[in-house]
């Protein structure tokens, strides 16, 4: 038995699925590309270029929805290490470009730098916990040139050996990336077959298709980059305000999206992959707080409801610092989002409304993960489990310590054992001196980072990307 939290029923989904066809062929969505306004033009959708505003007809989202891969997987540089989707797994994707930084000596936050950003690549390649990379600080990119890109590109396939999605908005650069992809995995039938990278589409809420990303992702046609449309609309400012509304517009922009996607190249493989919010009603600004946990399993439901792949987001907190009222807000959140049991869970490592990352903060929201997935595990029934023969031989009063059936589904994961904080007896807490957890967790980031060695790249390929980056200049 899966323990699974659910928000929707299923006639509840089928309802935000008709309304989402009335929004989209009645009010559409406007499209600040011409070339996403072209194409949806050929595949039978209503375009107002005065406007730019799109209306999609109810027929062409379900052809868009049909055409959509129910499974595929994601892969990775790293031999061992595949990602099915719609497989009844889930890996985390680390919170990202947060502005600033948790400084570890300080504990103060600052600016963020690209040592910040590498050392955050290197602190999630060796938790593998942490499946798929994004960018978690705005400092990830040195500067503005192409050859800083190329850098860039490359420096991640270095440092981070899993699954890496990315984002950009000038589809110049498109060709950089691809050059980068095709050197590490092989060429384009390799990239294609084996989906290392996959793009992050974000449209601006309310329903608004924006240019840069969008034109980015349509410069990478041809190579079978999976894409994962991130829809932010946040209830009461971009959204409206109630929590059933929000699910709608985020339901109605993944979707408008999906028709421009499958009318672009048909059979893209893509993630329903809502980040839906709320204002913080006294200040205006994103709140970051459990209590909204149920928007992000609405989106993994009607993700499910489609047959979609899913990424969901949770461990959020609007504190700044890693402290009890962040533990208690991410651990919520997350025990949310992840019940409803998403393929990807975005959100480990960020503070203050995802504005600030912490490296001490990742290594405590992948406990909270652990102990989700092993909530989410249930009880399990198989007919070696019941133990009646174990209670009838032990009788009452007795003990089950030393039985054979204890030991053996100790070992096999029936328990949850923690591998972060404290789980001793009181005496032996005194005796250690008292540690505190944040300690603990800044222990465990130095020892990642004074241990981890990426796996290294061919000498062949740094070869390669050597001549490329010679080539950008």
């Amino acid at each position: 038995m899966k323990a699974l939290f659910q928000v929707l029923s299923q006639d509840e989904r089928a309802a935000v699925h008709e309304r989402t066809l009335h929004v989209l062929s009645t009010v559409g969505m406007r499209v600040d590309t011409s070339e996403g306004r072209r194409i949806l033009a050929n595949a039978g959708a209503q375009v107002d270029e005065g406007t730019r505003v799109v209306r999609f007809p109810p027929a062409l989202v379900e052809e868009s929805l049909r055409l959509a891969p129910r499974q595929f997987s994601l892969g990775a540089r790293r031999p061992d290490w595949t990602l099915p989707l719609n497989a009844g797994e889930s890996t985390l994707v680390m919170d990202g470009e947060g502005t600033m930084v948790l400084d570890r000596t300080t504990g103060e936050p600052r600016p963020s730098t690209q040592d910040d950003w590498l050392q955050a690549t290197r602190l999630i390649d060796a938790i593998d916990d942490i499946g798929v990379y994004w960018a978690m600080v705005e400092g990830a990119v040195a500067g503005p040139t192409q050859a800083d890109w190329v850098d860039y590109n490359i420096e991640v396939t270095r440092a981070f050996s899993k699954h890496i999605q990315d984002s950009f908005a000038e589809p110049a650069l498109a060709p950089w990336v691809l050059d980068v992809l095709s050197i590490v995995f092989g060429g384009r039938d390799e990239v294609r077959r084996r989906h290392p990278y996959s793009f992050l589409v974000t449209p601006v809420s309310p329903l608004v298709i924006e240019k840069g990303c969008t034109e980015s992702w349509l410069a990478l046609r041809g190579w079978d980059i999976p894409v994962a449309v991130m829809v932010m609309p946040m209830m009461g400012s971009t959204a409206p305000g109630s929590l059933l509304a929000t699910t709608l517009l985020a339901n109605c922009e993944t979707l408008g999206v999906l028709c421009l996607i499958q009318a672009a190249e048909p059979g893209t493989p893509f993630v329903y992959a809502p980040v839906s919010a709320a204002m913080e009603p006294r200040s205006g600004r994103f709140a970051g707080c459990a209590a909204l946990g149920a928007l992000s399993a609405a989106g993994t439901e009607m993700a499910r409801f489609y047959g979609l792949p899913a990424m969901g987001s949770g461990c959020g907190s609007d504190q700044f610092v890693p402290d009890v009222q962040a533990g208690y807000e991410k651990a919520l959140d997350a025990l949310v989002g992840d019940l409803a049991w998403p393929d990807l869970m975005v959100g480990p490592g960020g503070l203050g409304g995802s504005m600030i990352i912490s490296l001490e903060q990742t290594v405590i929201d992948v406990e909270i993960f652990r102990m989700c997935r092993k909530a989410h595990d249930g009880i399990a029934v198989e007919d070696d489990r019941w133990l009646v023969d174990v209670l009838a031989a032990v009788g009452p009063g007795g003990s089950f310590i030393g039985e054979p059936s204890t030991r053996a589904n100790l070992r096999s994961g029936e328990w949850f054992l923690p591998g972060l904080g404290t789980h001793s007896s009181q005496h032996a807490w005194l005796a250690a001196g008292r540690p505190e957890l944040l300690e603990e967790a800044r222990s465990r980031v130095d020892d990642f980072l004074a241990r981890h060695t990426a796996l290294p790249l061919p000498d062949e390929v740094e070869r390669e990307l050597a001549r490329l980056r010679k080539q950008a200049g």
